[in-house]
């Protein structure tokens, strides 16, 4: 593993903490791999853990941690009545897969958004990590007429409100096309045809769309179905509103705007091309965005010749994840995102995605280990391990964090004290009402032990 760690310490050492004088404010800047966009964290409280520790250096290839040792890093920490009546938790050595702890970690939990860490394995594994999502404009069938062809890249952006660093700007979509097309145009056509089934997924909660937290799920979108890039209100119709969106830059009326398909033959116009699947794995696990899930979801379908559906994509994941050597044998999932509550996944799979890209042989797969939030800096964990006790494993423990109503998750990777990268997976799945808080202190407790941990 150490040609790894070489490389992949070029993305983590360049994770800085700018403090500014008297303010409570904090900006961390953390660049992205082969040297991509920086993103600001949002403002927190003034933290007092160092900078982040090279975790994923080239470290000492310390002896193998025993399920002893684990244990008593453990000890208790798994009982914290914080994590409701019910765990399971799997602690694996990355390097050879060795289980070092383990309870009920065969048993499917639901797992929130840690199931984005079977969306990026899958979507690493099957198409790759440099496979791009192609959105076209075609001619309509009378003049005048074009139409937007979706292929379900959900980043597009509107100049000036930029959800996704990097994605493709709709202003120079649409000169392009004034350019290529030539002559005047009168209506712009959605033709979302590449998604089949329903726009929402099972098992959602009803109000994730006027939360914010996700869009009705169509394959074409500018900004993840945002109204706009400050507020987090979602379109019920993003499709159209993307339309409308084009058609304001191309000056034709929002009423010139409507759904319909590609006619046969249709000549190209131009097109665009998102960000590399690597760069939105890495996006899509460091902020937990869940249109983005969904969308690289239904591009595993689409290469598995599957329905672009829900059912389509959760099919194609798992079968990707079993070509891979990953038993899935107990995996349930009905969304690529872990919004719905009826997905349900071992925590032993999630430390086996985790310890098998960690491996050199699957250089495919590195996006998911680059792209996990890191504890105290940066995405869903920027403002958890600040304080207190678990400050100490700031900038060391990286994991995919999930919540839903009392379900709280992690699942990531740690260094312990001798070197040995470990890959961890804690699910609780019955968190006490109004507990989430509790429940994530709890589970960074353990995640902050096993960086502390010889585990001789």
């Amino acid at each position: 593993m150490t040609g790894w760690r070489g490389r992949v310490a070029l993305v983590v050492a360049a994770a800085v903490v700018l403090a500014i004088a008297i303010t409570t404010a904090v900006v961390v800047l953390v660049l992205r791999p082969g040297g991509r966009h920086p993103t600001a964290a949002r403002p927190g409280p003034t933290p007092v853990a160092p900078a982040p520790s090279p975790v994923l250096l080239p470290g000492r290839a310390g002896p193998l941690p025993t399920s002893a040792g684990v244990g008593r890093a453990l000890a208790g920490l798994l009982r914290d009545s914080r994590l409701g009546s019910r765990l399971s938790y799997s602690v694996v050595d990355a390097d050879t897969g060795q289980a070092l702890a383990a309870g009920d970690a065969a048993r499917p939990a639901t797992p929130a958004s840690v199931t984005k860490l079977t969306t990026a394995f899958a979507v690493l594994a099957g198409p790759g990590p440099l496979a791009r999502i192609t959105t076209r404009v075609v001619t309509g069938a009378a003049p005048g007429d074009i139409v937007l062809v979706g292929g379900g890249d959900p980043t597009l952006s509107v100049d000036g409100q930029q959800a996704y660093p990097g994605a493709p700007r709709l202003d120079v979509f649409a000169a392009a096309i004034r350019t290529a097309y030539g002559r005047p145009i009168r209506r712009v056509i959605v033709d979302g045809s590449a998604y089949t089934g329903p726009a929402a997924g099972r098992g959602w909660d009803s109000d994730l769309v006027s939360s914010g937290n996700v869009a009705p799920i169509t394959a074409v979108m500018v900004n993840g179905g945002r109204v706009n890039s400050v507020q987090r209100s979602r379109s019920t119709a993003p499709d159209l509103a993307a339309g409308q969106a084009l058609a304001r830059l191309l000056g034709v009326p929002a009423s010139a705007v409507s759904r319909g398909t590609a006619p046969p033959g249709a000549a190209a116009v131009t097109s665009v091309v998102s960000a590399t699947f690597s760069v939105l794995v890495e996006e899509m696990l460091a902020a937990s965005d869940n249109v983005l899930a969904e969308a690289l979801a239904r591009q595993v379908a689409i290469s598995r010749h599957q329905p672009a559906s829900f059912d389509g994509a959760a099919a194609a994941v798992r079968v990707t994840l079993a070509g891979a050597g990953i038993d899935v044998g107990s995996l349930r999932l009905v969304d690529g995102s872990g919004l719905s509550r009826l997905d349900l996944i071992p925590a032993g799979l999630l430390t086996g995605l985790l310890s098998a890209a960690s491996r050199d042989d699957r250089p495919r797969l590195r996006a998911l280990l680059t792209g996990l939030p890191v504890a105290g800096f940066t995405g869903t964990l920027d403002s958890r391990y600040r304080v207190g006790a678990t400050r100490v494993a700031a900038g060391e423990v990286r994991a995919k964090t999930g919540t839903l109503s009392g379900v709280s998750t992690l699942a990531g990777v740690v260094r312990d004290t001798d070197g040995r990268l470990l890959a961890f997976a804690v699910l609780a799945d019955r968190v006490p009402a109004g507990g989430t808080r509790g429940a994530e202190a709890a589970l960074d407790a353990v995640a902050t032990a096993l960086s502390r941990c010889g585990c001789r």
